[in-house]
């Protein structure tokens, strides 16, 4: 994974160093911003270091603005004549889409750019993004252009324009569980990430989870018997769970049982004889085969009428 930094805190200059490459135009250092002169016309600024794959995204600070082209491109080629480019006109931002020096416009929000606003275009796969300010504005899917690894700048040459804080980076797709699948039993997660398991969903009964996650089970879970936990993780059972007694917990984790579960015998929760930080809590109406006052082992809260 690739990323590229320039915050343009240095002495005033033409020469912006070894970092950048200038495609078209002269650009300038000034008051530690970077500058794209006056001399007119559109020119083309791009970071001298490619990204490692084509999903990549490219952000930078207006610094101060008018009306006139000016923005930030990703998955471009090296004299950027192809890539995705999210800019402002000092009417609307504008998404597009650029083949060969052709530009297609793919999307659009209409707002002019403020100074301080943080531009950020993004693509990953065939969806392309447009932020403002870490907000989306703009998100489509496109196949116009497939790979590119050069990031950059692109603007008119106005002395009224000033950028700040560029940065760019590959993009690392994260893993997602949608809400209504029926079958996801062998989803691997690994690293940082979340899983939410759907409030649909009957049969996710072998997910492997590792790391520092939590799992949410839905409140309309029927078969939840063999989820398996491993590591820092929190697991909360459905209010409406009918069938979950094989629940194996084990490690810094609390299992909440639901007021309304009826079968509740075969749960190992905790080794016979030993003493368990783990609290298990089970309201009425909870029968047989206990009864008030019968003795229980290992840390056990009981509510009545247990």
């Amino acid at each position: 994974m690739a990323s590229f930094t320039d915050d343009f805190n240095r002495a005033d200059s033409s020469d912006l160093g070894a970092n950048w490459v200038e495609v078209s135009g002269d650009w300038s250092i000034v008051s530690n911003q970077l500058s794209p002169g006056a001399a007119g016309g559109t020119i083309i600024l791009r970071a001298s270091g490619a990204m490692a794959t084509s999903d990549n995204y490219a952000q930078a600070t207006i610094a101060a603005t008018t009306a006139a082209s000016h923005g930030v491109w990703c998955r471009g080629n090296s004299n950027i004549t192809s890539g995705y480019l999210w800019r402002n006109d000092g009417t609307s931002w504008n998404l597009f889409s650029v083949v060969g020096g052709s530009f297609t416009s793919i999307g659009s929000y209409a707002a002019a750019a403020a100074p301080g606003d943080v531009a950020k275009v993004q693509a990953v796969g065939s969806t392309i993004k447009g932020y403002v300010n870490g907000v989306e504005r703009v998100s489509v899917t496109d196949t116009g252009v497939a790979t590119g690894t050069s990031v950059g700048i692109r603007s008119e040459s106005t002395s009224a324009i000033r950028f700040d804080d560029f940065a760019a980076a590959d993009v690392t797709a994260g893993a997602t569980l949608t809400t209504a699948a029926s079958t996801e039993t062998a989803q691997p997660l690994t690293g940082a990430k979340t899983a939410d398991l759907g409030i649909a969903s009957t049969s996710e009964a072998a997910q492997q989870l590792v790391g520092s996650k939590t799992v949410t089970l839905g409140t309309a879970l029927e078969t939840a018997a063999a989820q398996t936990l491993a590591g820092t993780v929190s697991r909360t059972l459905g209010t409406a769970a009918s069938v979950e007694e094989a629940q194996p917990l084990t490690g810094a984790k609390s299992a909440t049982l639901a007021v309304a579960l009826e079968t509740n015998t075969a749960r190992p929760l905790i080794p016979a004889g030993t003493d368990a930080d783990i609290d298990i809590t089970v309201g009425a109406p909870y029968s047989a085969p206990y009864s008030a006052g019968a003795p229980h082992a290992d840390d056990w809260e009981v509510g009545t009428p247990w």
